[in-house]
């Protein structure tokens, strides 16, 4: 039996995923039948059953699938969605990048990242005046940048990303190593029915660091395209070449109007 707050959890899922996402909540039951009652009479982060909020993105509008490790360790922050940190409304300052951006590491080098991606930034030059000159291009008034984290997430969604963490649980008594292999049979069974959708190639997986790396070792996604990468909260993450090849093209940071085409 699935425990009812992670069945009523799917809600917030898009109903293209519902049944492959209960068939991988029996797969993790299956597996460790002590598991999910364990987990839900923990207190786990994200709360407000917004656990499977990553898979409001459809099924066939899925290009890339984008693997962090865990949520963030703060409630406001873990929203369900990889590295979208809910305590971030704004993404600009008038010296750089808001308080709450430089707050959320991951995120804050992502951002970072995508400046070097676009020219506005140097690998080696991503703070100080260079940063508040790439602010203050950002949010100069006409200007086609997005302004908000809300907007990153809709940028990414429009291109396509289904963005997920390894571990869809933060739990501080629990190594994420351990709770990342207990999800695995969940995880199996998402991209087994990405790989098996009707008349669309199988999406690009996105990996970062060393919990999304179990990914790698599930049964059946050899035909999937992959690319991996050191976590972004790690500062190397900013000049990673082949993180820029990948990111380049799309032009996040650009509302669509202004973005390549797809």
């Amino acid at each position: 039996m699935i425990p009812s707050s992670l069945v009523d959890a799917l809600r917030l899922a898009h109903p293209s995923w519902h049944s492959i996402l209960t068939r991988g909540l029996e797969a993790v039951d299956a597996a460790d039948p002590s598991y999910l009652p364990g987990l839900e009479d923990s207190d786990y982060l994200p709360n407000g059953g917004r656990l499977f909020a990553a898979f409001r993105q459809p099924l066939d509008q899925v290009r890339y699938v984008l693997v962090g490790e865990g949520p963030y360790p703060r409630p406001e922050s873990a929203t369900g969605v990889c590295f979208m940190d809910g305590a971030v409304k704004e993404l600009w300052s008038e010296k750089g990048l808001s308080t709450r951006v430089n707050r959320a590491t991951s995120l804050r080098n992502f951002i970072k990242m995508l400046l070097v991606c676009d020219g506005t930034l140097s690998p080696d030059q991503c703070t100080g005046e260079p940063l508040a000159a790439a602010s203050q291009k950002a949010r100069a008034a006409g200007n086609n940048y997005i302004q908000s984290l809300t907007e990153l997430q809709e940028s990414l969604h429009e291109h396509g990303f289904l963005l997920l963490n390894a571990t869809l649980v933060y739990r501080p008594e629990v190594p994420p190593m351990k709770d990342g292999r207990a999800w695995r049979p969940f995880f199996q069974a998402v991209l087994t029915a990405l790989g098996e959708r009707q008349e669309q190639s199988p999406p690009t997986l996105v990996l970062w660091g060393k919990v999304a790396e179990l990914v790698s070792a599930l049964d059946g996604i050899g035909n999937f395209p992959r690319i991996t990468a050191e976590h972004p909260y790690n500062i190397s993450f900013i000049a990673n070449p082949a993180m820029h090849a990948f990111f380049r093209p799309l032009h996040l940071l650009q509302r669509r109007a202004a973005s390549a085409p797809l």
